[in-house]
């Protein structure tokens, strides 16, 4: 590529119009001039050829993606990620934000991820590794998307929750279980205090634990703890399938007394889950499944940060992510980011329920809203309440009881002398 190339593929924002482009950061790497590899990369993700032969034209100007910012972070001896790099002595590793012209896939999302994931992007010449670290949208395009129906404040007032995060519990075991056992370990869950309880990712139509007899089971339960307690319970069921099929279980589940569904949204696909949101009538709630392939190397895939955008922005009312603690293998700063964009503005999108989780407790609560720093959040454990050493009712009680502690300014061993289920978690996971 010549420098009279390069330069057709190279712009300042204000020369732009921001309103008509979406904007993609990436980071990547490369044995080329780091200039040569983002104009490259420029052309491949949008005017691969700009001209015919034989015809005096110039597509670049309306339909090329351009390079708007350029920093070089460092240079290695060392491909991090591509063993076929040419033979290079040097790999560079550059920062770029890339702006998109609307106009080439405008509000669709399948041809934005395309633009932004696809063939041009990750077959770029010269460029041994890369990733999508973030995208900004304009707002035509955020307008063509309804985002949560409930969100943050309407999943409060569903569930008259305020004053303190929510509490969801992963019925455990998590496969295994006939449809009765299943519905009365959810029931106690509640009875301690759990706002909803939830199928696991594994869990959704199999032979010992048919979809229809479960749902309805425990949809029979949940109105019994909220006779019992007083209190707006949930059970959130998972629908993880086939399109047709998936909108078949949500009509099931609703129809059985069940008020939220989960899918595992980068199994059934952005633009299903989005079709999802526009048949249902309760929240719709998110699960990272499938994202780690695509974004635990740090130099290759797309951020978890950009999963979480796309999640909300295609109608997820709580997002369940990868938490804090050395099982998830997620960076504490990288959990903090997706909590964030559940919340930060979107446009007219709603803010969606952040739900880190991951081997959580009782005890590992305090530092869940430590790191956050409010309580718009949920947390999620299993066996931290269906372990429990006295059963589900105990261990989602203990959850209440170490909110009331921190609540209340109390240290929670000194808490946990006076309420046995605390105390009794505290003994069981304490040391793990």
């Amino acid at each position: 590529m010549d420098r009279e190339d390069i330069n057709g593929f190279l712009a300042s924002l204000e020369d732009l119009n921001a309103n008509e482009h979406v904007f993609l950061d990436y980071t990547f790497e490369t044995f080329l001039d780091p200039i040569v590899a983002a104009a490259e990369l420029c052309q491949e993700t949008s005017t691969a050829q700009w001209k015919r032969p034989g015809v005096d034209e110039d597509l670049r100007p309306v339909y090329a993606a351009k390079l708007v910012d350029f920093v070089v972070l460092e240079s290695s001896g060392i491909s991090t990620f591509y063993e076929r790099g040419g033979g290079a002595s040097e790999y560079i590793r550059v920062k770029v934000k890339i702006a998109h012209p609307l106009v080439n896939f405008g509000t669709s999302l399948a041809g934005f991820l395309t633009a932004a994931m696809g063939e041009g992007a990750f077959f770029s010449h010269g460029i041994t590794a890369i990733k999508l670290v973030d995208v900004s949208f304009p707002p035509r395009f955020l307008d063509s998307f309804e985002g949560p129906a409930f969100g943050i404040s309407g999943l409060r007032d569903y569930m008259q929750v305020y004053d303190r995060p929510f509490f969801f519990g992963v019925v455990k075991p998590n496969v295994g279980l006939d449809p009765k056992s299943f519905s009365e370990l959810a029931y106690e869950g509640w009875l301690g205090g759990l706002d909803a309880a939830k199928d696991d990712e594994m869990l959704v139509d199999p032979a010992y634990s048919p979809f229809e007899t479960r749902t309805r089971l425990v949809g029979e339960k949940r109105k019994a703890a909220e006779d019992k307690t007083g209190e707006p319970k949930m059970f959130i069921a998972n629908i993880t399938h086939d399109l047709d099929r998936m909108l078949e279980l949500s009509d099931i589940a609703v129809s059985n007394g069940v008020n939220a569904v989960m899918i595992n949204v980068m199994a059934v696909g952005l633009a299903a889950a989005r079709k999802l949101r526009g048949h249902l009538g309760v929240p719709l709630v998110a699960h990272f499944d499938c994202i780690a392939p695509m974004s635990m190397h740090p130099w290759f895939g797309v951020s978890t940060k950009v999963m979480t955008k796309l999640q909300r922005l295609i109608g997820c009312d709580a997002i369940i992510m990868p938490g804090f603690g050395l099982r998830m293998k997620t960076p504490d700063e990288e959990v903090i980011d997706n909590v964030r964009e559940c919340t930060n503005s979107l446009g007219k999108i709603a803010k969606a329920l952040p739900v880190p989780g991951g081997s959580d407790w009782a005890g590992s609560l305090r530092a869940i809203y430590d790191r956050i720093g409010h309580r718009d959040f949920a947390m999620v454990p299993g066996r931290g309440v269906f372990g429990h050493p006295k059963g589900p009712r105990s261990g989602a009680a203990s959850l209440r009881q170490a909110w009331d502690a921190i609540s209340g300014s109390f240290d929670i061993s000194d808490y946990a002398r006076r309420h046995p289920e605390l105390s009794e978690a505290i003994d069981a996971f304490g040391g793990k």
